[in-house]
């Protein structure tokens, strides 16, 4: 089998509702995953890219959070209607979906100004 040329990770994290952060399932992350995986396969990649769930990824007030390695190009919320999009534009034209991507000041960082 040959070496996947890109890995989408989805995040599915669920937190208790009382948390003081949000989660990405709640907001329909699972759902991504199928989508994904179809769009993946309708788009004739089903053995370059790989669709995985994933646990948080530290981007909670952006979910559903989607992040597509060796890119390192991170979504924000990615809801099903964006896939198609995603898997047309990036994953195969090789052009992430700006209106889409977390701006970097908010990865992996503590100052995000959307973070509490």
């Amino acid at each position: 089998m040959p070496v996947f040329e890109h890995h989408v990770f989805i995040c599915t994290n669920e937190r208790d509702a009382t948390a003081s952060r949000p989660s990405c399932l709640p907001r329909g992350s699972k759902k991504l995953k199928s989508a994904f995986k179809d769009a993946i396969k309708e788009a004739g990649l089903k053995h370059k890219v790989r669709a995985n769930e994933s646990g948080c990824l530290d981007q909670c007030e952006h979910g559903p959070v989607v992040v597509v390695y060796p890119d390192a190009v991170w979504y924000g919320g990615v809801h099903v209607n964006d896939v198609e999009e995603i898997v047309r534009e990036h994953l195969v034209q090789g052009n992430p979906v700006k209106r889409l991507r977390l701006s970097e000041s908010c990865i992996n960082s503590e100052h995000c100004p959307h973070r509490p």
